[in-house]
């Protein structure tokens, strides 16, 4: 089957609506926060740590999903990881401890891997033409970021009118239905001839060799770890440290009358952001040297989270906060993702680039659990903050070596 010359095309659709509904979901977690920890009288670390082990688990999940659809094909990975996905989820609805949520979070977890970027980017990856490459993948990643507009409120007006367990049970049948799309998911296997007999032992012995991989594998931690930390812990974070909203003003007047609804809101905010910055980051990556615009990505976020937390919290600096971070948001994925793509080809893209994703899912898990433990210590957020702004830094720094042209495959 060869590739499709044009960008719209089936496999893109398909792997636009399956990283959405994956999204969604995934995206949805910091709006339980509260009403999970309040109904059982949990720390907020305990709920937290759920959370963290579910991106634990992605990152873990990421590589075995991205061998298993290389080995057994990717629609099959998929249905595997939608199974997961909707136990961990119908498990979690039912758990009245802290440590059912935390074991069922490894279920949840793989389950976001097998339905997530690794395979899914795989696919369109190699569905595309050489030209479309970087804004399929970039179309994909947005598709995630609609997701997230989607899932925070989404949970939080079914909060309104029925308890969180069944919240989960409606996602868990929003997960499963995602296999209805799948007969129109047929990508091709696209390679290169030195790509074909290049082993996949051959191709990551290569990779680990290569001081290029070790630093996106760095590079990438941080990434994970903001994203971790601000999908979990920002609706609890403007809702409690957030000035008032004004009673008459704009945000009252449609219907934001709480910092609760607003720390919502902020993340479809950042959700609807990334997809403009998402698409841009997909036209750059093939007019601009990738290791740039990665290393300007995580400058400007390690910016604008400086700017956030030195200034009072008010309303409006929230709703600041989360376009600029938005448009940061998952710029990164289809960059890195491409780069991988580039230096590695796409014969074992998903297997590379999961073992990159783990790196970003060991941040997230930091992140989140972090951000419940020092909330716990300290009874705010502002160190975690700032720890977060540190590593945003050190990844800006980390792109610069990084060389961009291609290495040699060497066959057997």
């Amino acid at each position: 089957m060869p590739q499709h010359t044009r960008l719209l095309n089936p496999i893109l659709i398909v792997g636009c609506i399956i990283i959405t509904v994956s999204f969604a979901v995934r995206a949805s977690f910091g709006v339980f926060q509260i009403p999970i920890a309040d109904e059982f009288g949990w720390l907020r670390s305990d709920f937290s740590m759920a959370i963290a082990i579910q991106n634990l688990a992605w990152g873990i999940g990421q590589p075995i999903f991205g061998a298993i659809a290389e080995k057994v094909g990717d629609r099959r990975a998929i249905i595997l990881g939608a199974l997961i996905y909707a136990a961990g989820m119908v498990l979690s609805a039912w758990s009245v401890t802290p440590f059912e949520h935390q074991m069922y979070a490894w279920l949840v977890g793989f389950g976001i891997a097998g339905t997530g970027f690794g395979v899914v980017l795989a696919v369109v990856a190699r569905a595309s033409s050489d030209e479309n490459r970087s804004m399929s993948l970039a179309v994909v990643t947005a598709a995630g970021s609609f997701g997230q507009v989607l899932g925070a409120p989404t949970a939080e007006w079914m909060l309104s009118f029925m308890p969180w367990q069944q919240v989960f049970i409606v996602f868990a049948a929003a997960i499963l239905a995602l296999v209805l799309t799948l007969p129109f998911m047929r990508a091709p296997q696209v390679a290169s001839k030195a790509e074909i007999e290049e082993s996949m032992s051959q191709i990551l012995t290569r990779a680990f060799r290569d001081p290029s991989y070790t630093l996106i594998f760095l590079g990438f931690f941080s990434c994970g770890y903001q994203l971790g930390f601000i999908t979990a812990h920002f609706p609890a974070f403007v809702t409690e440290m957030c000035g008032p909203i004004q009673p008459g003003g704009v945000l009252h007047s449609i219907g934001i009358t709480t910092t609760s609804a607003l720390g919502a809101v902020s993340i479809s905010l950042i959700g609807l952001a990334n997809i403009a910055g998402t698409l841009l980051a997909g036209w750059a990556g093939n007019h601009f040297p990738k290791k740039y615009l990665l290393a300007g990505v995580y400058t400007a976020r390690t910016l604008a989270a400086a700017a956030f937390i030195v200034f009072p919290i008010t309303p409006l600096s929230v709703i600041v906060f989360s376009l600029v971070m938005g448009s940061l948001w998952l710029a990164t994925v289809p960059l890195t993702s491409g780069l991988v793509a580039h230096l590695y080809g796409l014969r074992y893209m998903g297997t590379l680039y999961g073992i990159i994703f783990f790196s970003h899912q060991v941040g997230s898990f930091l992140g989140v659990w972090l951000g419940g433990r020092m909330y716990d210590q300290y009874g705010d957020y502002t160190m975690v903050w700032w720890i977060g702004v540190a590593i945003g830094a050190f990844s800006a720094i980390v792109h610069l070596p990084i060389r961009e042209n291609r290495p040699t495959p060497v066959t057997a």
